[in-house]
């Protein structure tokens, strides 16, 4: 049974210099792709009681409350289950919502201006006061180090106006130049490179552990109580629904992805490209892979459980390869701090 859904909603009013999402500079197909998309919930969605649910982008706080509380009404809810929505400073609409996440990326109003975001750092401080007033608890804020012309200093500076904030939930991002972004043509000077964005990492975590976050996933930290649902629910490599262009979901064993493209979407919806289906050598893959994200770690005994397959043993020589960068848990093993330093690295040992 899914109790999980995404929805994407591509729109915004300009795009940021490292962004590669899925995302469209151009309002003129806005009311038709809503109608699209309740199309294609109408017809895919089976009526579960859903446990999270999650509008991202794009920039979904350019729809208005109305709009997309006629999305929420076709779904059928689990008592307290989590409604998030992206948000852009910027935005003021105030949704029918449980959880705000917010792309901040940092404070400083000329970092701001040069990786092309349309806010400064006021109206970050502004928006979460109107969602904190409007009884928005739990809002989560997003930061990217690494960013041209941040120093540490600054980078840890944004945290701790965060936390001056009453934030719940914090995700942190290394700055990646990715292509089709355009840093990826324009490459900007004075990056920090890969050594101090480490530090900056390893910075973030002793300041936030002291603050109250608990780290539990690598790009993750929240007070207890307030971690993603919608997130942890893909590192627990459960199944959700992805309703909208270029969004992915996963069912019964089979990932799809619909057409990216909207004007595909628009004419066909219920067009996806599926992905061959998930074997069980490839669901255990992915199972070591999405549990080295969470400070939890692997639960041995699932994997013995569900795949027969002897974790110690099978996976021994990985082990013992990278037995500086482990520790054992309760329920098996996890990736110290150093560990996610080098994850990617590690993962693919397992693949």
């Amino acid at each position: 049974m899914i109790k999980n859904a995404y929805i994407h909603l591509p729109f915004c009013k300009s795009k940021c210099k490292y962004c590669t999402f899925n995302s469209i500079v151009n309002f003129k197909h806005i009311d038709t792709y809503l109608e699209t998309l309740k199309t294609q919930i109408k017809t895919c969605y089976r009526g579960e009681k859903l446990n999270t649910l999650y509008f991202g982008g794009g920039t979904p706080s350019l729809i208005s409350p109305n709009k997309i509380n006629e999305i929420t009404g076709l779904f059928e809810f689990e008592k307290g289950a989590e409604i998030t929505m992206e948000c852009n400073p910027e935005d003021n609409n105030i949704y029918d919502v449980n959880r705000i996440s917010m792309g901040c990326q940092t404070f400083n109003n000329d970092i701001l201006k040069n990786i092309g975001r349309r806010h400064n750092g006021e109206q970050v401080i502004k928006a979460v006061k109107t969602f904190q007033s409007a009884g928005v608890e739990n809002i989560s804020l997003d930061f990217i180090y690494g960013l041209p012309n941040q120093t540490e200093e600054m980078f840890y500076d944004d945290l701790k106006k965060a936390v001056d904030l009453g934030i719940k939930h914090i995700s942190l991002y290394g700055l990646k130049i990715e292509h089709g972004s355009y840093f990826y043509k324009f490459l900007p000077s004075n990056i920090p490179d890969n050594d101090i964005q480490a530090d900056m990492y390893l910075g973030a975590i002793d300041i936030l552990s002291k603050n109250g976050f608990n780290q539990y996933e690598i790009s993750n930290f929240a007070h207890f109580g307030y971690e993603s649902r919608h997130n942890l629910n893909y590192w627990k490599n459960n199944y959700y629904y992805g309703f909208g262009c270029g969004a992915s979901g996963y069912e019964q064993s089979l990932r799809y992805t619909n057409q990216s493209l909207i004007q595909k979407y628009l004419q066909n919806p219920l067009d996806r490209e599926f992905e061959e289906k998930i074997t069980k050598e490839l669901r255990l893959e992915e199972e070591i892979f999405l549990g080295l994200r969470k400070t939890e770690g692997i639960d041995i005994q699932k994997i013995k459980k569900e795949y027969n397959v002897d974790f110690d043993i099978e996976y021994s020589s990985v082990l013992k390869k990278y037995s500086k960068y482990f520790y054992k848990t309760p329920h098996g093993w996890a990736l110290n701090v150093d560990g996610m330093l080098i994850s990617n690295e590690i993962m693919s040992e397992f693949v």
